[in-house]
């Protein structure tokens, strides 16, 4: 199977191909990000890399031949920000520089005509995804990453390629971590920012946003109970693994920031390896770059579990 992969990041379609069974002739990837093509050609030094996908014609008869096959299967996941509910919606869609890169992939669709595609993007506003589905002719399928995985990642995937939803694996947050005490079920969705922000940040994204997952000590902060308080919910939250109720001191006041046990505080972000495992991505893989790119390119990645699911069914 000769596979074109735009907007490839570390190659997650790759490596879902390979879980999935599927024998790969060859796998030409579109990526400009130095730091996941390092990574890609760390664990896939076969993969033809080819730039910028704006820069590719594939009918374009000054090309070599190797890389004028036919397409079997075409992927890609376009940079999701303008289509994202967190985005800036006084900017439309698909005027977002960002967003008209999905142009790339139906112009590539068009020029190669695989057999299979898979386009994989966030939720979005109902009438950006109609225009999606009416250029692909398809309808998305909404996946949560949480049944095959320990993270909340709901996202789109418009296809060719039957597949049914996976089924539940019961994957919990406190099956992946290393060390330490969670206070959920399921991770918060990964994200690219993931590395940035101190501690009083983190802690702000994580209560207040739903965002960036954090783990505690055993000894330190952990959501085991709700105390008998009036107020927001926050503030009846009991932090402590021994169940004492919170102190009186907030970190900020207003009622908005948790009420914590000062004595004993400690918390820290999920580890690079965490991360692989939230996406489903072998151990160690990203493991060539700085922490930093590695939570960014993880955090933009693929549920690989998912994508391999879907991929089962090829030639079906």
């Amino acid at each position: 199977m000769n596979v074109l992969s735009l907007f490839d990041g570390m190659s997650c379609g790759r490596i879902a191909l390979e879980k999935a069974g599927i024998k790969i002739d060859k796998y030409y990837a579109c990526e400009i990000d130095k730091f996941a093509v390092k990574v890609s050609k760390a664990n896939y030094p076969d993969i033809f890399q080819l730039g910028d996908v704006k820069d590719l014609t594939w009918n374009d008869s000054s090309l070599h031949s190797h890389l004028r096959p036919k397409i079997d299967l075409l992927i890609g996941g376009s940079p999701c920000q303008g289509f994202s509910f967190a985005g800036n919606h006084n900017v439309p869609d698909f005027d977002d520089p960002r967003s008209k890169l999905f142009f790339e992939f139906v112009r590539l669709m068009n020029e190669t005509k695989p057999r299979w595609f898979l386009l994989e993007n966030v939720r979005m506003k109902q009438e950006s995804q109609d225009i999606i589905s009416r250029y692909l002719g398809v309808q998305p399928q909404e996946i949560n990453s949480n049944l095959v995985s320990a993270q909340n990642r709901k996202r789109l995937y418009w296809t060719n390629i039957p597949f049914t939803v996976p089924e539940d694996r019961g994957i919990m947050l406190k099956d992946i971590i290393e060390d330490g005490l969670v206070d959920r079920d399921k991770g918060h969705c990964l994200d690219a920012n993931y590395f940035k922000g101190g501690n009083l940040s983190a802690l702000k994204n994580y209560f207040e946003k739903s965002r960036r997952q954090l783990v505690f000590s055993n000894e330190g902060m952990c959501h085991v109970g709700d105390a008998d308080l009036k107020g927001h919910d926050l503030i009846k939250r009991v932090y402590h693994p021994d169940g004492k109720s919170p102190t009186l001191n907030a970190c900020t006041g207003g009622n908005r920031e948790p009420k914590i046990a000062t004595d004993n505080l400690k918390w820290r972000k999920l580890t690079p390896l965490e991360c692989e495992r939230l996406q489903t991505v072998p151990e160690g893989y990203t493991a060539h770059v700085s922490n930093t790119q590695r939570y960014k390119m993880l955090g933009n990645g693929w549920t690989v579990d998912v994508v391999a699911h879907i991929f089962k069914n090829l030639g079906a």
